[in-house]
């Protein structure tokens, strides 16, 4: 499976409330994200920003994708392990910190799996699944700034 992968994407601007960008209050931030054969994404930028808090923002979608690309390795790496997971649920959280110019940047990502097993739980190995899925992450291998992960395991066949 080596190899180079092209994506695609396009977004286009649908913020436009008659008078283009001419003031800084008088157009929306609503852009549609569009990948070829699937559901468009309504984004926004986030509400601190003049967007609208019901639309996915620039930052929510990346730490959804760092959380979405852990967790998928998490679970190949589970299988291949012979470690049956019978849930897995993340709260991630991203810490964004603006500068003096109106830019910013992310500090760190925190991620914070659930883990359920159908058998017992053995901490330290899923531990080592978890610092394994880490280490493979594309979009963690990607990003300039820590990812964090402080997760939790438990068996299904206790609770």
């Amino acid at each position: 499976m080596a190899g180079t992968h092209r994506y695609t994407a396009t977004v286009e601007w649908t913020g436009n409330t008659g008078t283009g960008t001419s003031s800084y209050e008088g157009y929306e931030r609503a852009h549609e994200i569009r990948v070829p054969g699937k559901p468009t994404i309504p984004g926004s930028s986030d509400p601190a920003f003049r967007g609208d808090p019901a639309r996915y923002n620039p930052e929510d979608l990346l730490v959804a994708s760092l959380s979405t690309c852990h967790m998928l390795w998490f679970l190949h790496l589970a299988a291949t392990a012979k470690v049956e997971v019978a849930a897995y649920v993340d709260h991630a959280v991203g810490t964004m910190v603006e500068d003096a110019s109106g830019g910013g940047r992310f500090t760190e990502v925190t991620l914070a799996p659930e883990v359920t097993l159908a058998g017992a739980a053995d901490p330290k190995r899923i531990d080592a699944i978890h610092q394994d899925a880490h280490a493979k992450c594309f979009i963690a291998n990607s990003v300039n700034f820590p990812v964090n992960c402080r997760g939790s395991v438990r068996s299904a066949a206790t609770h």
